[in-house]
């Protein structure tokens, strides 16, 4: 019975790992002049599903009629992902190719801009997250105990692939750590040389002077 209950608790925690590590929902409060970014580091080849609706912000005001806004995706190496302007809700889909940061960003049309209140909700879904899972147990025919340890599957993968993708960001910053631990010894040892120098032709310069003046 204790040991049903302890293999519960594990699958539990890994899925709640897996949904809770890879999906955000969030409010963005628009500015009433500018542009309002949301990042997100991802690995590549990971599937991003994201849902974007503009919403009112303030309970006591009324959504300006006809206000939109515009919304601008890019990748790591700002590659133009997802653009649309005049939008009040959309969506954008795309595996990625590069890893490093996403950024989204939204602002408010020109013929609105100094409209307050405007609020993007946005729902941003990345890899195991964002798949179909009711495709797949039609496209499989699988349901009940077997369709769960699918999806379970799926997060132990997504758990996986992101702890190896964590530990080569480990190794490379540990790796430019390094690298600059090592310019900064050289350049000390270089600065300590020129301070030397710099010592040693003071020194025969204020010889060579007191010589000069038959002071020594």
């Amino acid at each position: 019975m204790g040991t049903r209950w302890s293999w519960r608790a594990i699958v539990v925690f890994i899925w709640w790992c897996a949904i809770t590590s890879t999906t955000q929902a969030i409010w963005l409060d628009l500015p009433t002049s500018g542009t309002k970014c949301v990042s997100e580091e991802i690995q590549n080849h990971v599937v991003v599903l994201a849902d974007y609706s503009l919403i009112n912000g303030q309970e006591d005001a009324h959504m300006p009629s006809g206000a939109t806004i515009s919304v601008r995706v890019t990748s790591p190496y700002g590659n133009n992902l997802h653009h649309k302007e005049n939008m009040t809700h959309g969506q954008f889909a795309f595996t990625t190719n590069e890893s490093g940061n996403y950024l989204a960003c939204f602002w408010v049309d020109g013929h609105h801009q100094g409209t307050k209140g405007l609020t993007v909700s946005l729902d941003w879904r990345i890899g195991i997250a964002a798949k179909d899972w009711e495709s797949v147990a039609k496209k499989e025919k699988i349901d009940g105990v077997e369709f769960e340890l699918r999806k379970l599957e799926g997060a132990v993968e997504a758990i996986h692939e992101n702890l190896i993708y964590l530990k080569n960001r480990e190794a490379e910053m540990r790796e430019v750590s390094e690298k600059t631990n090592a310019r900064v010894a050289w350049f000390s040892i270089l600065s300590l040389g020129v301070c030397i120098a710099v010592s040693v032709l003071q020194l025969w310069y204020l010889k060579r002077f007191f010589h000069k003046k038959k002071l020594i």
